[in-house]
């Protein structure tokens, strides 16, 4: 039996929210991953680690959020948390992956291709992981073409918002990126979820009484939620007042730097000695 799908029982204020939250994450990661870029070697791995944990967790507030709205009519859905919190590591260890490749190596060329393609994929393994853990009197089954089509869209919209990070031209390339995000992220969960179909086990007959989606996850997400909310705020109201102004790395350390184009710094500003003994050389007269 065909079970009767509902994504949008909410209406719009589940996918409006969830895009924010998706939004969110992206913002602070992506900021974290240019931030990586201006900063001396040894401390990009701490930039990035939070990055990536930013842009996990936004995914996948997104996504549950987003599922707070979808309902099957004739069956009621729990869902299984050891494969759920699987769905959150999952996420922020292939994030994690594709950020580390572009904040070592820069935005550009190979590093942006794979780095995009391994964010969007860990995107989509995060969706599919975590509607494995939703458990109802049924099967869910996917469309293949259109399952292919919502982890093109991760990988592409991935891609561009790392490009546009990495680019450090600004506040409104980093919102840009963001939203980029925000859309890799939905984009590739509506589509997913429209590559979806439910065949009951049962007869029908109505959905036994249980808990709304709503109240079943939301204790799972109160965790995620308040670590994103935290970090916008201290990224709306000052971020550089909490950790400091970034310390520029070497030119030879900066991604897309050749080295030799690095001064060094003694050189750029000579000392106060120094420029008094060549000053008095140069008044010397010159016995021949």
């Amino acid at each position: 039996m065909q079970g009767t799908v509902d994504g949008f029982s909410y209406g719009i204020v589940t996918p409006l929210v969830a895009y924010l939250m998706a939004c969110l994450g992206g913002a602070l990661g992506l900021r974290c991953t240019t931030r990586s870029m201006l900063v001396a070697r040894s401390r990009r791995p701490a930039w990035l680690a939070l990055g990536s944990t930013a842009i996990g967790s936004g995914i996948w507030t997104m996504h549950f959020i987003a599922m707070m709205g979808f309902t099957v009519d004739e069956t009621p859905i729990h869902y299984d948390k050891p494969i759920t919190f699987a769905s959150l590591a999952l996420a922020i260890v292939m994030v994690g992956i594709g950020i580390f490749i572009v904040g070592s190596r820069g935005a550009r060329g190979t590093a942006l291709f794979t780095g995009g393609t391994i964010t969007g994929l860990g995107i989509a393994s995060m969706h599919y992981l975590g509607m494995a853990g939703m458990r109802l009197d049924g099967r869910l089954e996917y469309n293949t073409l259109t399952v292919a089509a919502s982890v093109v869209i991760a990988m592409l919209a991935a891609t561009a918002a790392l490009w546009a990070a990495g680019q450090v031209r600004g506040v409104l390339w980093s919102v840009g990126a963001s939203l980029i995000m925000g859309l890799a992220a939905c984009g590739m969960h509506y589509m997913g979820m429209a590559a979806l179909s439910v065949h009951l086990h049962g007869t029908g007959g109505g959905a036994t009484a249980g808990d709304s989606p709503a109240s079943l996850l939301a204790p799972m997400l109160v965790g995620p939620l308040a670590f994103l909310l935290l970090a916008g705020a201290v990224m709306l109201f000052g971020p550089t007042g909490v950790v400091g102004q970034p310390e520029e790395a070497p030119a030879e350390e900066k991604p897309g730097v050749p080295a030799h184009t690095a001064v060094p710094r003694r050189l750029r500003h000579p000392a106060p000695t120094a420029r008094r003994t060549a000053h008095r050389a140069a008044r010397t007269p010159q016995n021949h």
